[in-house]
């Protein structure tokens, strides 16, 4: 009897892999037989995780392929920021031939393809595999039916004054243009890369059901909106996930925890992080680094390095000179990634 097996292709940004990580050590906690797709040079944000389920757990590396609009060598968002986000989706799905000669020719092939929603594409991709295809979205469900209907309504990109509402949603939110999401901002019409985009977000809603890292006693009218738009009960939230991870270094984190360890006061501590991504300007970081200073709070300030030279010249995710000597004591800069789930868990943290 052939074991159950599922191919799972995350998105090479760090808080989408980390998520769709937590949530394959669970499905290989269930027996499955999972396969991962992944490039040679994010393989080592996945070595616990394989080393967990040696036998249940496979990888599927196959080489980034080249984009005029990545730099050589870069095969994660954290690399090039957000910006890079149209060029890796449209680089990673030249991936099809590839994956479609191991289907197959693989003894025992995927039932399912769980792939990140960045990887619309992969919807035509498992038609042609002749398996379902299930998104994972590592964000909220009301996150996604407001970015949905953004893709089904492009003359929001010419609404440049005022507010846009969105009467259908749960709630009926509104937003000034500058605040919705920056992938559906970027858009532009004509632009080949642009459109594969679009066409490939409007794709998610064509797969056999959809996963949220999330759950009904938090988002409950989002996740039911989402059933009735798509018109099928297959929308399942798994959330929360990141309780139960296996880190991809279990010793990151260790001096700032041994900082903590030195407040006795409970929920004493801010923490400050702007995501792998987001790049904080000159004037962001000073204004930031004033309000930290000023408010004597103890605080933990997670800064994104800057991508480029040019960037660094220009402030980009700079701490203002001085800084970090003037909050000694209560204050802590880190530069990079950290495990958050692990960190927050302490009992230092402030609870706003």
């Amino acid at each position: 009897m052939c074991e159950v097996h599922v191919l799972i292709f995350p998105y090479p940004a760090q808080g989408h892999i980390l998520a769709l990580l937590d949530l394959t050590h669970h499905l290989a906690l269930r027996g499955l037989t999972i396969t991962i797709i992944i490039t040679p040079k994010n393989l080592h944000l996945f070595k616990p995780l394989l080393s967990t389920h040696p036998n249940t757990i496979h990888t599927l590396i196959l080489p980034f392929l080249s984009h005029p609009n990545i730099p050589p060598g870069a095969e994660n968002l954290s690399e090039v920021g957000n910006t890079g986000n149209y060029p890796f989706i449209n680089a990673l799905s030249k991936l099809q031939p590839q994956i479609i000669q191991w289907f197959t020719t693989h003894p025992n092939p995927p039932v399912a393809l769980l792939s990140d929603f960045f990887l619309g594409w992969t919807h035509q991709l498992a038609s042609r595999l002749a398996i379902p295809r299930l998104p994972f979205y590592g964000v909220g469900a009301f996150f996604t039916t407001v970015i949905t209907r953004c893709w089904q309504n492009l003359q929001f990109l010419q609404n440049s004054q005022g507010v846009i509402e969105f009467p259908e949603i749960p709630g009926t939110p509104s937003f000034k243009r500058e605040h919705l999401s920056s992938v559906f901002l970027r858009y532009r019409e004509s632009d080949a890369d642009s459109e594969f985009v679009r066409e490939s977000f409007i794709s998610n809603a064509a797969s056999w059901g959809v996963v949220f890292n999330t759950f009904s006693a938090l988002e409950g009218p989002s996740l039911d909106h989402i059933r009735a738009e798509l018109g099928h009960p297959r929308v399942f939230g798994v959330g929360p996930l990141g309780s139960d991870r296996v880190d991809s270094d279990p010793n990151r984190g260790s001096e700032i925890l041994r900082w903590l360890d030195g407040f006795e006061e409970e929920g004493s501590v801010l923490y400050v992080c702007f995501g792998s991504q987001k790049q904080l300007k000159k004037e962001q970081m000073e204004a930031l680094a004033f309000g930290l200073e000023r408010s004597e709070t103890r605080f933990v300030w997670v800064v994104k390095a800057p991508y480029t030279a040019e960037q660094k010249k220009e402030g980009y995710g700079v701490v203002p000179e001085g800084f970090e000597d003037r909050v000694s004591g209560r204050g802590m800069v880190v530069t990079g990634w950290v495990p958050q789930v692990a960190i927050l868990g302490h009992r230092a943290w402030a609870d706003f």
